[in-house]
C-alpha cells in the first residue's frame, strides 16, 4: 500500500499531540505555526509508537487508536468533507451531512492506521514554512523516503482555525487527497445519491486514483 504508507507517514507529522503530557497546552498549540505543529506532532507520534513498536507491528489495528488521538484531531475533517462533496453538500440533508462526515472520519482512521507501524523518523524531512502572522492559509512541504529509496515530495495545505492550524488536504506526487475523493465520488452521487458514497466509505473503499497507488 504505497500511497497509504506515504500518506500516513507524512500526515502523522502534522498532528499535534494535545491529549497527553508532555504535549503543549491548547493555548500554546493554537499559537504554534504550521511548521512547529508538524515538528511537535512527529515527536509525539513517534514517542507513542516507540513505547511498544513490536506490539503495533503484530497488531497494526491498534495503531488506529494513535491515529485517532494524535492525527485526526488536527485534520480538518468537516472542512475536507465539504470540499469532497462540493456542490452536493448544499443539497444534502443535515442527517446525510453528519453521516458523511462520520464515515469520512472513520475512512481516514481505518485506511491509514496500519501503515503507521512501520514509520521511522529517518524517512521524513520537513521544510520550514514562512507564514505571515496574519495569514489564514499555509503550505508545509515535506519529503518522505520510500522503501526503495525514492523520495516523494508532499505538500500539506492548512488553514488557521480557532483551535490552531489544521490540514485540510495533502498532495502527494501531484495527487490531491480531497480532489481524488471528489472526482471519484461525484459520478456515483449523481447517479445513486450520497447514501451510496457513505456506504463506500463505511466499507473502507478508496478513490480510484488512490487505489492505483496502493497496488
Amino acid at each position: 500500500m504505497r500511497y497509504a504508507m506515504v500518506f500516513a507517514a507524512v500526515w502523522l507529522t502534522s498532528s499535534l499531540a494535545l491529549a497527553q503530557a508532555p504535549a503543549a497546552p491548547p493555548a500554546a498549540a493554537a499559537a504554534e505555526g504550521p511548521t512547529e505543529v508538524v515538528q511537535t506532532a512527529a515527536q509525539g507520534m513517534l514517542s507513542a509508537l516507540d513505547k511498544d513498536r513490536d506490539a503495533y507491528r503484530k497488531d497494526p489495528a491498534k495503531v488506529a487508536d494513535l491515529v485517532n488521538q494524535y492525527l485526526l484531531p488536527h485534520f480538518d475533517t468537516d472542512f475536507s468533507a465539504r470540499l469532497v462533496l462540493g456542490q452536493y453538500w448544499r443539497n444534502a440533508t443535515p442527517e446525510q451531512r453528519r453521516r458523511f462526515v462520520d464515515a469520512f472520519y472513520h475512512s481516514l482512521l481505518n485506511n491509514y492506521g496500519s501503515a503507521l507501524s512501520a514509520f521511522t523518523a529517518d524517512r521524513l524531512k520537513i521544510y520550514p514554512s514562512k507564514v505571515d502572522t496574519d495569514a489564514t492559509r499555509a503550505t508545509v512541504r515535506t519529503e518522505v523516503k520510500r522503501d526503495n529509496g525514492d523520495r516523494v515530495s508532499v505538500n500539506y495545505y492548512l488553514r488557521k482555525t480557532p483551535e490552531g492550524w489544521k490540514a485540510w488536504d495533502v498532495v502527494i506526487d501531484g495527487i490531491s487527497y480531497v480532489n481524488s475523493y471528489r472526482e471519484d465520488f461525484a459520478p456515483q452521487i449523481e447517479s445513486q445519491g450520497i447514501d451510496a458514497v457513505i456506504k463506500r466509505l463505511d466499507a473502507g473503499e478508496k478513490p480510484e486514483a488512490i487505489g492505483k497507488q496502493t497496488k
